[in-house]
């Protein structure tokens, strides 16, 4: 991937299905069409000098979470962080309203939203701009004739290295276990993601920071285990 995706005439091969569920109530039709132009990042414009300027709140880092479908996790870091400035992508309108009401209910100014493909936002965002990014259980694409829609690939892996800083950090989790070892051969390959992992429990338990979504909940009901990685980002590129 490279900064010319986001304006290329070659289409995107889409890593989602649909974009719309449910008829939309009148309050999320309102949050849609009031709140949402508000908190989305217009990535037409060129990206301000200093990128912390996005947020309306002061913040000293930003983070990204790459689909946070229910946004249970995102509207959790960003209530615990008030200091960080919160990205979240996600492209399907049922996860935005659900984020737009949790940023509305509790009066969040340290998030922003883009509600469409992450890819041309990676591509619009400046070399080390992020401290810590999220992919966290993305579509599995479980069928093999769909398996080359997954998200997590060389390619992710290597935009995230360009936007992620020295030092910094990269969760994946999921609940499929070929697309986690997909995963780690992804960033294997990348070579610019350490796995920090030194024994089993330190993938295959959820951190204390890492809340649980309703994706997570729904593979253990379902009898899987999810894997959850925590990548540091080298100080010096591969």
């Amino acid at each position: 991937m490279s900064s010319g995706d986001a304006t290329s005439d070659k289409p995107l091969l889409r890593s989602f299905g649909r974009r719309r569920g449910r008829k939309l109530s009148p309050r999320q039709d309102t949050l849609m069409k009031d709140v949402l132009p508000r908190l989305s990042l217009d990535i037409s414009a060129p990206l301000p000098g200093d990128p912390h300027q996005l947020f309306e709140a002061n913040v000293s880092e930003i983070w990204l979470e790459i689909g946070f479908g229910g946004a249970e996790h995102l509207l959790w870091q960003a209530q615990a962080h008030p200091d960080v400035g919160l990205i979240g992508a996600e492209p399907f309108e049922d996860g935005v309203v659900k984020a737009l009401d949790g940023i509305a209910t509790n009066g969040l100014k340290n998030v922003r939203l883009h509600a469409d493909d992450v890819r041309p936002l990676l591509s619009w965002l400046a070399p080390a701009t992020l401290t810590r990014a999220f992919v966290l259980f993305p579509d599995p694409w479980p069928k093999r004739r769909h398996a080359k829609r997954r998200l997590v690939s060389a390619a992710l892996m290597a935009e995230l290295a360009r936007v992620v800083k020295p030092g910094g950090e990269l969760r994946l989790g999921t609940d499929i276990a070929s697309y986690a070892g997909e995963m780690l051969l992804a960033v294997r390959r990348d070579g610019h993601f350490c796995w920090t992992a030194s024994e089993p429990s330190d993938w295959r338990v959820r951190p204390a920071d890492w809340p649980q979504t309703r994706y997570e909940a729904k593979a253990r009901r379902e009898g899987r285990t999810p894997s959850f990685f925590r990548l540091q980002r080298s100080m010096v590129n591969a």
